[in-house]
């Protein structure tokens, strides 16, 4: 058995027991030589870039799945919202989802993104202060879906002021 290894499974890149082998000390000196993490980050897109695209597929995402099994996203609107709604919960979500795919398709191809991250940003800010209540009332039911969109609704405002900030107009 290789040094930090499992039985039959060698190692990659083994380790000694008197430190690194001239294998990883030549990968480690190529990396450090003819890559500096400087120029591996001035390679990267820009964070805000990444971060748009990643709201805009998230949004894009959930409209396509509320399309496909808008049963499984009712789930989520409680006896006491059910009234609230002018639809079914799956009427909701079937209409939600129509608005989803458009709005995460402008996002992510950063087109009128302003007015759909602004649509994104005050939607999930909205779902994150109901699921919040929900799960006060329900007691406990969402909490995990609210920690994750308290998240998301941050993120959705980053791209919102990004975007803002981004328009000549």
């Amino acid at each position: 058995m290789a040094a930090g290894g499992v039985a039959g499974v060698p190692d990659p890149l083994p380790f000694s027991a008197d430190g690194p082998n001239d294998r990883q000390m030549d990968l480690r000196g190529r990396l450090a030589d003819d890559v500096t993490v400087t120029q591996l980050v001035d390679r990267t897109p820009a964070p805000l870039s990444v971060a748009r695209v990643g709201l805009g597929a998230m949004v894009l995402l959930a409209g396509v799945h509320k399309l496909l099994a808008p049963g499984v996203w009712a789930t989520y609107v409680t006896d006491w919202l059910a009234p609230w709604l002018v639809v079914s919960p799956v009427a909701f979500m079937l209409v939600n989802g129509v608005l989803e795919v458009g709005f995460g398709a402008a996002i992510v191809a950063d087109r009128a993104t302003a007015f759909a991250a602004g649509v994104a940003a005050v939607s999930l800010s909205a779902t994150t202060a109901y699921l919040g209540l929900a799960a006060v009332v329900e007691g406990g039911f969402f909490v995990d879906v609210f920690v994750r969109d308290v998240g998301l609704s941050a993120l959705a405002w980053a791209v919102l002021f990004d975007a803002l900030g981004r328009t000549d107009s």
